[in-house]
């Protein structure tokens, strides 16, 4: 089955007030289940993303993050993740940033973009659009692009960054401390059988956004590629 289920959303709603150890160990089975029917999820998502990109991930168990929480750290001491998540990479130095799938009751996102690019990568994309924001910002304000994301999303820097002038004209775009596109979903929206459809043309819509990221990463300030 490569929907998502109500009964996994069931098992999540039920985490989410039950979330200890003994309750997770009493009720295994349930999870067992809901981790199977995501992991069949993902094996679409993957299948269908595999036909217009070049994916690193090679399953789609392999795409989703462990549903145990790292609480050594952390105030919150829940052990367990009332979502599931996972990510797809995109194959070869060529091809940037990733895909990312958050399901959770009330919660459903889709996400692309770059979570937390390294400091030579953002630096490289803050000049290239430094020196023409106008590339970029024609991809970000396209009907499509708007209806789908609404806006870009991500962390900002309260003032410019370090080497550029804070009166920069494209200084609202180089504050961005992530670059990343987000699509919400609504419960009746997973749960609907072509909600993977949904997804993967989601996915597509972000093209645009990586491959003017893909290629801003792979040439120098002069244009030049640097592999």
């Amino acid at each position: 089955m490569s929907s998502i289920s109500k009964s996994n959303f069931d098992f999540l709603n039920k985490l989410a007030r039950n979330n200890n150890r003994d309750w997770f160990m009493e009720n295994k089975g349930e999870y067992e289940m809901a981790h199977a029917n995501t992991i069949s999820f993902a094996d679409r998502l993957l299948s269908l993303l595999s036909e217009h990109d070049h994916i690193e991930t090679i399953s789609g168990k392999k795409s989703l993050h462990r549903i145990y929480r790292d609480i050594r750290f952390s105030k919150d001491k829940t052990p367990y993740k009332s979502h599931w998540g996972g990510g797809f990479k995109r194959a070869t130095h060529l091809l940037r940033g990733g895909y990312y799938f958050h399901i959770e009751p009330g919660n459903s996102v889709i996400v692309g973009g770059f979570w937390g690019p390294n400091a030579d990568d953002i630096k490289r994309i803050r000049q290239e659009i430094s020196a023409n924001d106008q590339e970029f910002r024609d991809i970000i304000n396209d009907p499509k692009f708007i209806k789908s994301f609404k806006q870009l999303e991500g962390e900002k820097l309260k003032s410019a960054p370090r080497g550029f002038d804070k009166q920069d004209p494209a200084i609202d775009l180089l504050r961005f401390k992530q670059y990343l596109l987000i699509k919400r979903f609504t419960d009746k929206e997973v749960l609907s059988d072509g909600f993977a459809n949904a997804v993967d043309e989601t996915f597509r819509q972000m093209r645009p956004f990586f491959n003017y990221m893909s290629e801003v990463l792979t040439t120098n300030v002069d244009g030049e590629s640097i592999y």
